[in-house]
């Protein structure tokens, strides 16, 4: 039996960036279950952010930007982030009307016939003129390969299952990766743990001052320059530094944030370096950030031969029917918003160019 369904987009994710475009598709006159769909693998709304871990309160977030049309207001900064803003997505959903279909895997997409790309999901396949992606990273969280890995015989874990701070009572812990999670992660754990070791590959660069419109301008710029080229894309917050706030002087006065070097080797014991130094450990914390969830997209072939997808704002250079909102530059909140707007915008000329005769 033929289950294949047609529309004029497919959105895959319900995130920031699946629910941004979803919003400018409806305010375009995209009509939900006809024209377009939003298919979502998660359980409920709330994108990435119902994941996030208990001690994440709403008031440790930083720049959560509101979605397009619909305030976030008088959210308490002492409770979760998963819960503040997955009832925000869900309120969000139902005011706008967009119909999202979860839970839904989608397992790839490849091209159809008459022009057509075929997205097959767990809940058959769909048949569209074009496709916003908007899969954003955290279902990839990245773990770096260290010799003798294998040989621990403590827990290793990532920042996507971080049970929070008590989990840790007692034990020595070793954080790896010098952004926000690292930090907030050593942060919280050291009042708990028997002990905190603080490793990352390059040293940490903290950012005296505001982080004002122009410094978000050019640390965007420097994210999209790779996309251009056809290069993995490095988060925005890669590049902009790490805010020097009272808890990161507290931690460094403190010397939990005391950083050293990345390790050469993991021992069943714990971490050592090439020159003898050795640090036990009961756990190893790898707060080492995500890859783009972009798997799905593999039988179309739109990566360069550097790694990345070369994207013209957020349209695919390789297939102009394909966008990527969400992805390197638009991967803030505020820029997920923009580029949902941007990539409903192209689509439409498209769309209105493949409809006009001959």
């Amino acid at each position: 039996m033929n289950n294949t369904r047609e529309v004029e987009v497919v959105v895959i994710g319900a995130g920031q960036a699946g629910l941004s475009s979803a919003h400018h598709l409806r305010r375009s006159g995209f009509e939900p279950d006809r024209d377009f769909v939003v298919l979502d693998h998660s359980p409920g709304p709330g994108g990435a952010w119902q994941f996030r871990w208990p001690s994440l309160t709403y008031g440790k977030v930083h720049g959560m930007h509101a979605l397009p049309g619909m305030e976030l207001t008088d959210a308490d900064p002492a409770r979760a982030s998963s819960e503040v803003i997955s009832e925000y997505f869900d309120r969000y959903e139902r005011t706008f009307d967009l119909r999202v279909r979860r839970p839904v895997d989608v397992r790839a997409v490849r091209e159809g016939s008459g022009g057509r790309l075929l997205v097959e999901t767990s809940d058959g396949s769909w048949a569209t003129r074009t496709l916003i992606n908007a899969t954003g990273t955290w279902d990839r969280p990245f773990w770096p390969r260290v010799a003798g890995q294998e040989t621990f015989r403590g827990r290793q874990l990532h920042t996507a299952r971080y049970p929070g701070p008590e989990a840790f009572t007692g034990q020595r812990v070793v954080v790896v990766g010098g952004g926000a999670s690292g930090t907030q992660h050593l942060l919280e754990i050291a009042p708990y743990a028997a002990a905190t070791t603080w490793v990352t590959r390059r040293p940490p660069v903290f950012r005296e001052g505001p982080f004002d419109v122009e410094a978000g301008r050019a640390a965007v710029a420097l994210v999209e320059e790779r996309v251009r080229q056809g290069l993995p894309p490095r988060s925005v917050v890669s590049v902009t530094g790490l805010p020097l706030n009272d808890a990161i002087r507290r931690g460094l006065a403190e010397g939990v944030l005391d950083r050293k070097p990345m390790f050469d080797r993991i021992t069943p014991e714990g971490v050592e370096w090439a020159d003898g130094r050795r640090v036990p450990a009961d756990v190893i914390l790898w707060a080492t950030g995500f890859r783009p969830a972009i798997e799905h997209l593999a039988p179309l072939r739109l990566r360069e031969p550097g790694g990345g997808i070369r994207l013209e704002g957020t349209r695919a250079i390789a297939d102009p029917r394909i966008h990527l909102v969400g992805y390197g530059p638009s991967a803030s909140t505020i820029g997920a918003n923009r580029a949902g707007r941007a990539a409903v915008r192209d689509i439409r000329r498209l769309l209105a160019a493949e409809s006009v005769p001959g």
